[in-house]
């Protein structure tokens, strides 16, 4: 079993942290608030890797089902049958995509990292909208067609969160340049050595 090295556990809080400030950080754009929380799942992936990014943001969605008040609404286990619960699912598998797909080269460039987040935000709208459809028609009993939840849980939220990923790439790659970026092949051969 892997172990978290002391690093690896403050840089998971750090980005906790991170991921719940920009939940309540509240940015109104004509009558739609938007968060930060999105930019800071993403950069979760780009910075910690596809294993730390996605511990990171399951940790995150783990303290909000324990009851710790993270999610925009609170928390708790009841979160589950929220319509939005669909998104923090997604967030985990879009943190582990970024950090999967970033460190498949070793060329770190800009377009690299925004070709993956714009993965992670297909991702996360795939499975964010599919919940959002499937918990409001037949758990809730707040019926919505399915265009009407694509076009105002997609379409309507491309533009910011495009801009959202194009910050988060421009972050993760400031971060990778100055050395704050986790190497997972370095760790996984560091770890090999001392284990055999």
């Amino acid at each position: 079993m892997n172990q978290l090295a002391v690093r690896e556990i403050v840089l998971c809080g750090l980005f906790i942290a991170l991921i719940t400030t920009g939940t309540f950080i509240r940015i109104p754009v004509g009558t739609d608030v938007y968060t930060l929380q999105f930019m800071f799942t993403l950069l979760a992936g780009l910075v910690l890797g596809a294993r730390l990014g996605a511990i990171a943001v399951g940790s995150y969605v783990l303290l909000g089902l324990v009851g710790v008040p993270v999610f925009a609404s609170g928390g708790g286990p009841a979160y589950l049958l929220q319509p939005t619960f669909g998104y923090l699912l997604a967030f985990i598998l879009q943190a582990w995509f970024c950090g999967f797909s970033v460190r498949r080269s070793p060329d770190i460039s800009y377009r690299r990292l925004l070709v993956a987040n714009l993965g992670g935000m297909i991702i996360v709208y795939l499975i964010g909208i599919t919940w959002f459809y499937l918990v409001s028609n037949f758990v809730i009993d707040a019926p919505i067609p399915l265009w009407t939840a694509v076009l105002y849980c997609g379409i309507l939220q491309a533009v910011p969160d495009f801009l959202l990923c194009m910050a988060a790439a421009a972050i993760g790659l400031r971060c990778w340049q100055s050395g704050i970026w986790v190497e997972e092949a370095k760790h996984n051969a560091a770890h090999k050595e001392v284990c055999a």
